[in-house]
């Protein structure tokens, strides 16, 4: 018998900082992205409004949480009209763009601790996603996913790279294969998903190496290369994600 149980943050205390641990342990590695100017404004101060969104998946046993999802209710003119901006759209929208009623939810993100994958946590996790928006009478769900192999292949341009298929003729990204399973459709690309524009300093600390002339760098983790501009003295990160969109 399934001993998995969906619950939200706002379930306990205990369960928000259980979350955000998970959330620490799988995102510490990329972050970078915490430092964009969305992240910084307004994300903590939206998990904490919308905590009933924030899932959870429970093992019941040990009363610990073993897959997350975060997403929020937005107001969307609809799936086709998206943006080229992806992550840092749904959050600035989601907080200061609420002259309509959110009629779709914007996925951010599905975090599964290392020691839990590979047991479809975070398929499952996508449709408790589809579950909560049919919840709140919402019209479906849209995520700037983030191909979990680009990363691999950060020179190899986003347009490029979803074309890509497997031996059995699927998408070669396993992220984004799993939501094409799941029943989502790719929509466009959001080559502007997350923006990172910092200092030089503060990219050397994420490179390990000086950066003394002006051009592309690769940090680990990463989609694609920084773009370093010493006359400006900062180096810009733009993460492309892919929208995918699902419907009630």
């Amino acid at each position: 018998m399934d001993n998995l149980i969906i619950r939200s943050r706002a379930y306990s205390p205990q369960l928000k900082r259980a979350a955000e641990a998970i959330e620490q342990e799988v995102w510490n590695h990329l972050g970078f992205l915490n430092h964009t100017r969305a992240h910084s404004a307004f994300y903590e101060g939206l998990l904490e409004e919308f905590a009933d969104y924030q899932l959870c998946l429970v093992d019941v046993d040990s009363d610990e949480p073993v897959a997350l999802s975060t997403c929020v209710p937005l107001a969307c003119s609809g799936a086709d009209a998206l943006p080229s901006e992806g992550w840092d759209w749904i959050v600035e929208t989601a907080a200061t763009k609420r002259n309509g009623a959110p009629n779709i939810l914007g996925a951010l993100a599905v975090s599964v601790p290392l020691a839990h994958r590979g047991k479809g946590y975070a398929r499952r996790m996508i449709r408790a996603l589809g579950e909560l928006a049919e919840s709140r009478a919402l019209g479906g769900v849209v995520v700037p996913v983030r191909p979990s192999a680009k990363a691999e292949h950060p020179d190899v341009p986003i347009k490029d790279y979803i074309k890509w298929t497997d031996g059995q003729g699927r998408l070669y990204d396993p992220w984004l294969r799993s939501h094409v399973l799941s029943g989502g459709r790719i929509v466009r690309l959001c080559e502007r998903s997350m923006v990172v524009d910092e200092p030089i300093p503060f990219w050397q600390t994420w490179t390990s190496e000086r950066l003394e002339k002006s051009g592309q760098y690769l940090i680990e983790g990463a989609l694609q290369p920084i773009s370093v501009d010493l006359d400006r003295q900062t180096g810009r990160y733009e993460e492309p994600n892919v929208w995918v969109a699902y419907s009630n």
